[in-house]
């Protein structure tokens, strides 16, 4: 493995992401946006699991190396499990970020109902330093289409994720997912013209990534 920034670019690595980034050179990444594990033990109605759901042992080195390799004055977004915020406060903070913003992604169907029906999701706007203020502020509150899930049990529609992305990259800066999933962020940032580099744990995930944005790069060459 590499830890050269440019043969790090627009590739998914199959791996551990705290193994995979302790190869990256510090400050090489320009925004981090990444869904992890809620730490709930989460099933869905096909009783699909997330890799490492089921303990929060990877938060603070995870964490860690994701504030090395992300450049001074930069911005990370992560997706969290609302009942396990303290334990993600705790490694945000604890790595050296700084909490800017808050975000709500709002549904427009519910994903579950306990004693509320859940119609949101949720992430924070972390900072490494102090960053320059975006020239247009998004809004806090953000649309969450329904991705149907289909490629993962906890995909993330693109559309949520084109905002963020445009609002604190330039085109040709790098996006980096160390949890990426089915690939979504990676996705979208590829659609803005921006490079990306992925982790993904689970090996069907990673295929799955692999291929959609081949899949992606593939339509936008022959358009």
């Amino acid at each position: 493995m590499t830890s050269n920034a440019q043969a790090s670019r627009n590739v998914i690595f199959n791996g551990d992401c705290i193994d995979v980034m302790q190869a990256f050179d510090v400050g090489t990444v320009d925004f981090i946006l990444t869904d992890p594990p809620y730490v709930t033990r989460y099933r869905d109605r096909q009783g699909r699991k997330v890799a490492n759901d089921d303990n929060g042992r990877w938060l603070r080195p995870a964490f860690r190396e994701m504030y090395r390799v992300l450049k001074d004055g930069g911005f990370a977004v992560s997706f969290y499990g609302w009942n396990k915020i303290d334990l993600f406060m705790e490694a945000w903070k604890t790595a050296g970020f700084r909490v800017v913003g808050h975000l709500v992604f709002r549904k427009r169907y519910a994903s579950s109902a306990r004693f509320l029906r859940y119609e949101h999701e949720q992430a924070y706007l972390l900072a490494k330093g102090n960053p320059a203020r975006p020239g247009r502020p998004i809004p806090d509150v953000l649309d969450f289409p329904y991705s149907g899930n289909r490629l993962h049990p906890t995909q993330k529609p693109i559309e949520a994720l084109t905002p963020l992305i445009e609002a604190f990259t330039q085109p040709g800066e790098l996006v980096l997912d160390p949890f990426s999933g089915s690939g979504s962020t990676l996705a979208a940032a590829q659609s803005l013209g921006r490079d990306w580099t992925g982790i993904e744990l689970d090996n069907g995930h990673y295929h799955t990534a692999s291929k959609r944005l081949a899949a992606q790069q593939h339509h936008r060459a022959a358009a």
